[in-house]
């Protein structure tokens, strides 16, 4: 008879190789759970190691059989077989529709049955979300408070607001569970002051979901937004004189678009003009037109005041707008006259110091212009002061004169080289 520890240890070691044995079930079916989208197609891949002669088979979740080995069991054309072996068994389920989740079941047939259950997870696509609360014009400075909501989702969607290109914090989400009972509605508010600047701004609503597989679907609308008027006044034409025709254009400009226009002269008890024309005509100016002008533009959001000061006394010529161009042909003329005077100038002082030279040849007097041969030529060169030439009526008369004191005197004589 054995020992009682020996006999404990022989029944621990039966136990461990049964488990053992268990745990490598060749016959056990496998199968892995799947997500999809609704409208999207999911495979589902029963195996086995060892069919042990026998077929595999999937169910649906109502426990309805859809196909056992390769033969169709159920009357659904969304369901098709892709592949049927003794050791696999693979069909798909394509448009799926949210009534598709569940589990499903692939059993083998063997003594005993094996079984194996696959998770199906639909996906609900969420809508593309609304904006409300745009629909009406919101005064400046006023709150803005728009809600955005999308339905369809499975699991909750999140929603996330932009204005521009500048993130939104929410005043809070709530989700309501829709009435087939498998989809959620999604609903965001946002609050904010708005300003003149936030007229025609883009706001942003987008919905984040696992079912969009990193696609964004979002919806955007442009805030409208009533501001006080602004004006200015702006003459046609710009430099008005008299005698012409002149035009005053009251621009307006504000949301809404200033409609009604009243038009006064300072110091004058009587209005010009009411109307929702913006433009004051003067067919014929003078000079008793001249004074300041008044625009009062009104929408429903408040007047604005513009002033205009118009001097016709003034009538001087339209300013140009060529100055730049008369300026160079200004300075061109400068230079030219300057080179002239320069020009002048100089002849001036050559002549002046040449205006009573004489050239000697061999005995014989004759004028620098007659020269003939520089070389063979003396030149005597006599200045105003030389005598006789104060009194003498040219130059070559007071040359003759001053001829007999030429010898004694000293001479200023040039050689012509």
């Amino acid at each position: 008879m054995l020992p009682p520890a020996l006999s404990l240890l022989l029944l621990l070691g039966c136990l461990g190789a049964a488990r053992g044995n268990l745990s490598r079930d060749e016959s056990q079916p496998t199968t892995s759970d799947e997500t999809v989208v609704a409208g999207g197609t999911v495979v589902l891949k029963c195996q086995v190691e060892d069919p042990d002669d026998s077929s595999l088979q999937w169910s649906n979740p109502a426990q309805q059989t859809l196909y056992f080995g390769e033969k169709r069991a159920l009357r659904d054309n969304r369901i098709q077989l892709q592949k049927s072996t003794p050791n696999e068994l693979t069909i798909s389920i394509s448009d799926v529709v949210l009534s598709d989740e569940g589990e499903y079941t692939c059993s083998i047939f063997t003594m005993p049955v094996r079984t194996a259950k696959a998770l199906v997870t639909v996906l609900g696509i969420p809508q593309k979300p609304q904006i409300f609360g745009h629909e009406q014009p919101i005064d400046e400075e006023k709150i803005a408070r728009l809600t955005c909501r999308s339905s369809g989702s499975k699991p909750a969607a999140q929603l996330r607001w932009r204005k521009g290109n500048k993130e939104l914090k929410d005043e809070g989400t709530e989700v309501v569970e829709d009435p087939n009972g498998k989809t959620f509605t999604v609903s965001s508010r946002v609050e904010f002051r708005v300003t003149k600047e936030d007229n025609d701004a883009e706001v942003t609503c987008t919905v984040d979901h696992e079912s969009l597989q990193n696609t964004e679907r979002s919806t955007t609308q442009k805030l409208q937004v009533h501001y006080k008027p602004t004006a200015k006044i702006e003459p046609h034409p710009l430099y008005p004189r008299e005698g012409e025709k002149l035009r005053l254009q009251c621009d307006g400009q504000g949301n809404p678009v200033p409609q009604e226009f009243l038009w006064e002269k300072e110091g004058s008890d009587t209005p010009l003009q009411l109307s929702s024309d913006s433009v004051l005509f003067f067919p014929f100016l003078n000079k008793s037109d001249s004074g300041t002008y008044v625009c009062t533009a009104t929408s429903s959001m408040g007047s604005v005041v513009a002033k205009y000061n118009l001097d016709v006394s003034d009538a001087s010529p339209v300013p140009s707008t060529s100055g730049p161009y008369h300026a160079v042909i200004g300075g061109v003329v400068a230079v030219i006259v300057f080179l002239l005077l320069s020009l002048l100038i100089v002849l001036g002082h050559y002549l002046i110091r040449h205006k009573a030279g004489v050239c000697v040849r061999h005995g014989e007097t004759v004028t620098s212009r007659h020269r003939q041969n520089p070389a063979e030529v003396m030149c005597t060169y006599l200045t105003h002061e030389a005598k006789g030439s104060d009194d003498a009526p040219d130059a070559d008369t007071a040359i003759i004169n001053a001829e007999g004191g030429q010898a004694s005197g000293d001479d200023k004589k040039e050689y012509f080289i």
